[in-house]
């Protein structure tokens, strides 16, 4: 039987355990579309806190990291007033104005690459074809149907908030109500 998901603030982080953390997660914790007030941002914070506490081992692919990047550029070129904002987005990354944004962004990248260790995608080991399949069914985004098999492929807990992992069979850790039930 598939194990479902567990609440992330009451878990008890040991050593051995072996997680992937989603960039929706990363977003509430380095993401200054986040305060610290947000509730979600306080969980998953105290969460890593308590992760490196433990010692656990937390993972990360080049697909996490750059989606968070990719996010967060985006969220601050939509961000920016129509009429400060350039009509093509890599204009704007081009511009004297996206170095702030971009000297952030790579500040987070910083701090989250010196709590992780990298592993590679899974895509060599995946049924490519599989995937394709599963995501045009239209009920998966490809990254998180690639995350799984990570997760699976490895025996990884994923940490995530994105409701879409509900049924998945992952071991799955969260502060998303939607998960939990």
């Amino acid at each position: 039987m598939p194990e479902a998901p567990r609440p992330i603030d009451r878990y008890r982080f040991i050593p051995s355990d072996k997680l992937l953390l989603d960039a929706n997660v990363w977003f509430f914790i380095y993401s200054p579309q986040y305060r610290p007030t947000d509730r979600r941002a306080k969980v998953y914070s105290t969460a890593l806190k308590r992760v490196l506490e433990a010692r656990s081992t937390i993972l990360m692919d080049a697909m996490v990291l750059s989606e968070f990047v990719n996010v967060l550029t985006r969220l601050a070129y939509n961000s920016l007033p129509a009429e400060q904002r350039p009509s093509d987005f890599k204009t704007f990354r081009r511009s004297s104005s996206f170095k702030t944004t971009a000297a952030s962004i790579a500040d987070s990248c910083a701090r989250i690459l010196q709590v992780v260790t990298r592993i590679e995608s899974g895509f060599t080991s995946c049924d490519p074809a599989d995937l394709i399949h599963r995501y045009q069914a239209g009920r998966s985004d490809f990254n998180d149907l690639l995350l799984a098999h990570v997760c699976r492929a490895e025996a990884l807990t994923l940490v995530t908030d994105d409701a879409d992992f509900a049924g998945s069979g992952l071991a799955i850790l969260t502060a998303n109500a939607k998960l939990l039930r």
